[in-house]
Formats: structure tokens, C-alpha cells, sequence
């Protein structure tokens, strides 16, 4: 009999300047037909006349296998998180 393969963890290793991470309130999608890119920027809509500044603070490409695993557990997360959201939210009753 063969023993069942060990379960491997991912180790991944963050760099203490990447900690905070990076903010975002603007997304672009543009694909092939063998890649996606994820352009992320940060754009200041407090600009009331003529073009809005941005700066793209990261822009990822990912094969499309890829992108299609993060759409699936980006719906999972949004699922769960709605869920969560949804029992704060919902009215207090009274006790008698």
C-alpha cells in the first residue's frame, strides 16, 4: 500500500514595506487570449473640472486558469462576508 501524499501548506513570505499593502479605488480588466491584467490605480475624484489624476499603485497578469480561480473564491469571499453583514444588520428584538 502507498501512504497517502503529505498535504503540503504554502509559505509564503511577505516583505515588511508590502505589510499595509497598497489602496485602490479604480480597477481595469483588459485580456488576450492567453492572459488577464488587473491594473490597479488610485484616482482622486475630488477634481471638479477636467481630466481625474491617478496613479497605478500595482497592475497584475495572470493566466486565464488563474483568473478564473480568483473570480470563484472572490464570489465565495463576497458571499460570506454579504452573510456576515446581512446578520449585523439585521433588527434587535425585544425581549417580553
Amino acid at each position: 500500500m502507498h501512504d497517502p501524499p503529505e498535504e503540503r501548506q504554502l509559505n509564503i513570505h511577505l516583505e515588511p514595506d508590502q505589510l499595509a499593502g497598497v489602496y485602490a479605488n479604480f480597477a481595469k480588466v483588459s485580456f488576450s487570449d492567453y492572459e488577464f491584467t488587473v491594473t490597479f490605480a488610485r484616482i482622486d475624484h475630488e477634481v471638479e473640472e477636467g481630466d481625474v489624476p491617478g496613479v497605478v499603485v500595482s497592475r497584475i497578469n495572470m493566466s486565464t486558469r488563474f483568473m478564473n480561480e480568483l473570480v470563484e473564491a472572490m464570489n465565495d469571499a463576497w458571499s460570506k462576508w454579504a452573510t456576515r453583514e446581512g446578520i449585523k444588520n439585521l433588527p434587535e428584538t425585544e425581549d417580553r
